[in-house]
């Protein structure tokens, strides 16, 4: 049995993360740490864990760093960085769930940070060169002998894995591919601030950073080092008052000499080995993955148009944050990627 550290265990990732972890036949929980909510046990912020999970949270200074062989950074950007140093000289592998460790080169992190509105500055960049973007189905192998796992934004995961077929395969012609993402509001964590009150939410849709969100930089990275020809992503974000789910919306341009179902086989081929991704010829719902780790898939060519038409949906708390997570934890630990996982959403 291998020992987890959950740090930011009172928010919504660190939560995702102990309801899955508590049922884990490989991984416990061995502490819980955040900077609220401490010295209580974690079922009294969250009862439903009452009787599953009674941990005690403890803050920060109380971190035990013995006999622990995986840590969870499920907090905000900038407090991953400033921890590292002190996971890293023990060789004990860290998973964070912000931007912190998403790049390679202090450059992309400030693209990053300038498109969130934080200060662009990196504080522990000697370390970025041991990192490794934590997206299971196209790393796995790098996974598995990380230091430090950078766990993808949850619109990066929901377009990347819409997209990788197709660009590796060099089916786009566009220079610029079109996204459009709706999200719910869980997207914006625990503090989401006023803008995401339920006055404000209820029967209410706006977009927000179009052009300009932080992720376009890690689906635009991943696609330009696989891809034959560099692309841009023009993603255009939107806010629906939805708990928790991802439906990502891409179109683009091909040299019109694929139908639906020849795509559908290059999809098909492509994830056949990859358990939490599913090709589907009908028109999914987010209810399709809502409370699991699955990413379900719909590429399509338009006959009028000849248009490629890729619709791609995930549970954000999941494959976009702790479900994510722990399959990248399993490849690091050299348990099978599915122990944890293994279930169904929950439907309606």
């Amino acid at each position: 049995m291998k020992n987890a550290l959950i740090i930011g265990a009172t928010g919504f990732g660190g939560l995702g993360l102990i309801e899955i972890l508590i049922r884990h036949p490989r991984i416990k929980i061995k502490q819980l740490v955040a900077r609220k909510d401490t010295g209580y046990p974690v079922s009294a912020v969250f009862p439903h864990l009452k009787g599953f999970c009674d941990i005690i949270v403890d803050a920060p200074e109380k971190i035990d760093y013995d006999d622990i062989d995986i840590a969870f950074f499920s907090t905000p950007d900038r407090a991953g960085m400033a921890m590292i140093k002190n996971f890293l000289h023990r060789h004990i592998p860290v998973i964070d769930f912000s931007g912190d460790f998403r790049f390679n080169n202090t450059g992309d992190y400030e693209i990053y940070a300038r498109n969130k509105g934080m200060d662009s500055s990196h504080a522990s960049p000697e370390v970025l060169k041991d990192s490794v973007y934590g997206l299971p189905e196209k790393y796995e192998d790098l996974i598995s002998k990380a230091k430090i796992v950078g766990n993808p934004g949850c619109f990066a995961i929901c377009m990347i894995l819409g997209l990788l077929p197709a660009i590796e395969a060099g089916i786009i012609t566009s220079d610029t591919i079109i996204c459009d993402g709706k999200t719910g509001v869980s997207g914006a964590g625990k503090n989401s601030g006023e803008a995401n009150l339920y006055p404000q939410r209820y029967e209410n849709i706006n977009t927000y950073r179009e052009g300009s969100h932080q992720h376009i930089i890690e689906v635009e990275n991943i696609l330009n080092v696989i891809g034959k020809s560099q692309k841009k992503i023009f993603f255009v974000p939107q806010i629906v008052p939805l708990n928790r789910g991802i439906m990502t919306t891409i179109y683009a341009d091909q040299n019109g000499s694929y139908t639906t179902e020849g795509i559908a086989q290059i999809y098909r081929d492509y994830f056949k080995n990859k358990p939490f991704v599913e090709i589907t010829a009908r028109s999914p719902n987010l209810t399709d993955v809502r409370g699991s780790n699955r990413c379900v898939i719909r590429p399509m060519v338009d006959e009028r148009t000849g248009k490629i038409f890729i619709t791609s949906i995930i549970d954000n708390l999941l494959k976009g944050q702790a479900g994510n997570a722990v399959q990248n934890a399993n490849i690091l630990l050299g348990i099978n990627q599915t122990d944890g996982l293994n279930f169904p959403g929950y439907y309606p």
